[in-house]
């Protein structure tokens, strides 16, 4: 710039865009890709993605998608912080988990957590856990008046209550600066358990509990809010998040009915929620979690001071896998990453290896190491509320809170939380769920790396201790490799037996360009089954194909090739295949016209993106263990 001319921003140089000309863009890539007929709006729509709840994720926001205001950081409706600092003074509380039975390898585990970066200690108590006897011994040499305890003892929450005030006042520590949760949750417990027995008794100690945290201990919360058993069973996000308020609403009757002022009840509830590896989706969630129990407090009529709401987020156990386990590690990385940008007050970042037993020290480090390199080194807690204002993150958190309240709403309906679990209402919806979202991960519109993408069939196992087994009766546990599992654990067994895993002998036709991205589509597949692939080093035709198969030692085969080749060649060398002995022949491709032609000369099912992967293996699997 010189000193006569003025200085414009750089973007004054530049014509507006507008939605019309991304749009005709758009339609330039489609047409590109053999979608042809879609235009304008239409060719948008082509891009959309279809997310749980009935939410549908566009690939365009603008100003004009924006929710409604948010508000500000620790103010009604908290969509953008529960605190109007957030997390920037101390960061969030990095809470490990701790699941050992003996007291003495707890306390070792729980002390080199607290040595090493970890803020707070969630133990396990009773049944699945430390008894409660033991309870002293697991927390030997932790200093009560620095770091919180949080209880999750099920049944046993109200012996584990009184004997961790008791330990706060045998170890000196100020019971009114104590920290924490004593993890009360009968409804939690009904959900896992599916006992209500003793529901009432155990609302009723609950309620003396908090009674006793906000006389004596009003740092102390007595009720967990826990939403993990629903999300566990298979639930939606918006299912998650609606549970959980008519939970919540279900404490609150009883608090009240108690004696409690509504300010106080609130106080008492800390809530629990799963953070998967979608990001946008676990930001989302906590954000909305904030402002639907705002609402609720509202209406209750509590204080905007006590109706911000407090969260704990875990990395999702859905999400973790048992096979190439080390992946686990990038899941919980954006799980963690996740939770704290959704505002979350308390992160739980379960160890990489959870889902395969006791996780040993080096998962255990690896874990918390995660969230001291999001804190320390990412400076991550340092912005509050990083995602407000992405006209994206406020449409989502907007229609994720809309669709949690009519789910909340229902339960209501059918006489609250309770009455819907013991009706099978909850239950019944999980499960329908759960078997949508089962129906993606077989077809594999939901990948899962190292298991249904990508596998590693020759990589050693990773074993671990076993872990307790944990409470059940209830609602199912589910997790997205179950089906992969399965399958894989059958050709183990395979293994196991004849020294070698079933295989299926890949013959590539053409030229490479011809056959390569069908081969690598079919090595993928058969190996999320535990299915070794053979291959020679060339292209095989039908007068080759015969012997090459006989060498393979496979007992069935899978043609690849493009279109065009197929025409030429799929018949004959599926015949050859057939007469080389060949108990079953796919073709990995959509059949189109030819279907009848290549089945009649041999070939037995195809194999394409979006098929039923799991049926497809294994039935593939029933041939390989007959022969």
């Amino acid at each position: 710039m010189t000193a006569e001319s003025p200085e414009l921003p750089l973007a004054a140089a530049f014509p507006d865009a507008d939605r019309e000309q991304w749009q005709r863009l758009v339609e330039g890539v489609l047409r590109k890709s053999g979608v042809t007929e879609a235009s304008g709006a239409a060719a948008e729509d082509a891009l959309a993605t279809d997310l749980q709840d009935g939410i549908r994720i566009r690939p365009l926001y603008t100003a004009e998608d924006g929710a409604a205001a948010p508000g500000h950081p620790g103010f009604p409706p908290f969509v953008r912080a529960g605190r109007p600092e957030g997390t920037t003074v101390a960061g969030w509380d990095v809470r490990q988990r701790h699941v050992h039975t003996d007291p003495r390898r707890a306390n070792e585990s729980v002390l080199a957590d607290l040595e090493n970066g970890v803020s707070s200690v969630w133990l396990t108590v009773g049944d699945g856990g430390v008894p409660v006897s033991g309870l002293e011994q697991a927390l030997q040499g932790v200093y009560l008046d620095l770091a919180a305890v949080v209880l999750d003892a099920g049944a046993d929450f109200a012996a584990a209550a009184e004997e961790l005030l008791r330990l706060y006042t045998a170890s000196g520590a100020p019971l009114g600066e104590a920290t924490g949760c004593l993890g009360a949750d009968p409804l939690g417990l009904l959900a896992r358990t599916g006992d209500d027995a003793k529901l009432r008794l155990q609302l009723e100690s609950a309620a003396r509990l908090a009674e006793r945290c906000t006389a004596e201990a009003p740092g102390l919360r007595a009720l967990a809010v826990d939403a993990l058993p629903y999300h566990e069973a298979g639930g939606s996000a918006a299912e998650e998040l609606g549970t959980s308020l008519a939970t919540g609403v279900g404490y609150l009757r009883q608090l009240t009915g108690a004696g409690l002022g509504i300010d106080d009840a609130c106080r008492q509830l800390e809530f629990r929620y799963a953070a998967t590896a979608d990001q946008f989706l676990t930001i989302a969630k906590l954000r909305a979690a904030r402002r639907l129990w705002a609402r609720v407090a509202e209406v209750c009529g509590a204080s905007p001071a006590a109706a911000a709401q407090r969260q704990h987020a875990v990395t999702s156990t859905v999400m973790m896998t048992r096979r190439d386990p080390w992946v686990n590690m990038l899941r919980t990385t954006v799980a963690g990453l996740s939770a704290g940008v959704g505002g979350a007050e308390a992160v739980t970042v379960l160890p990489f290896d959870a889902a395969l037993g006791l996780p040993d020290a080096f998962a255990r480090r690896i874990a918390r190491n995660t969230q001291s390199v999001l804190l320390e080194e990412s400076h991550l807690s340092k912005v509050i509320d990083p995602a407000g204002g992405s006209w994206y993150v406020e449409s989502l958190t907007d229609e994720l809170a809309r669709a949690a309240w009519a789910w909340f709403q229902e339960i209501e309906g059918a006489g609250g939380q309770a009455a819907a679990l013991r009706s099978g209402m909850i239950a019944d919806r999980l499960a329908e769920t759960w078997q949508r979202r089962t129906d993606d991960l077989a077809r594999r519109r939901e990948p899962i790396t190292g298991v249904s993408e990508f596998p590693h069939l020759a990589e050693p196992p990773v074993h671990r201790e076993p872990a307790p087994a944990p409470i059940g009766g209830g609602l199912p546990r589910v997790r997205r490799d179950d089906a992969y599992e399965r399958l894989r654990s059958r050709s183990d067994a395979h293994l196991a037996a004849t020294g070698a895993r079933p295989k299926v002998f890949l013959a590539a036709l053409g030229p490479v360009a011809a056959h390569t991205a069908r081969l690598s589509f079919a090595a993928n597949l058969f190996q999320a089954g535990g299915i070794e692939t053979v291959q020679e080093p060339g292209p095989v035709d039908a007068e080759s194909v015969a012997e090459a198969f006989a060498r393979s030692g496979a007992r069935t085969a899978c043609l690849c090739a493009s279109d065009a080749v197929y025409g030429e060649q799929a018949a004959a060398v599926a015949a050859a295949l057939k007469s080389a002995g060949a108990v079953r022949v796919h073709l990995a491709g959509k059949p189109g016209e030819r279907r009848e032609e290549f089945t009649a000369a041999g070939v037995d099912s195809f194999v394409f993106a979006g098929c039923d992967a799991v049926e497809v293996l294994s039935s593939a699997l029933d041939v390989m263990e007959v022969a």
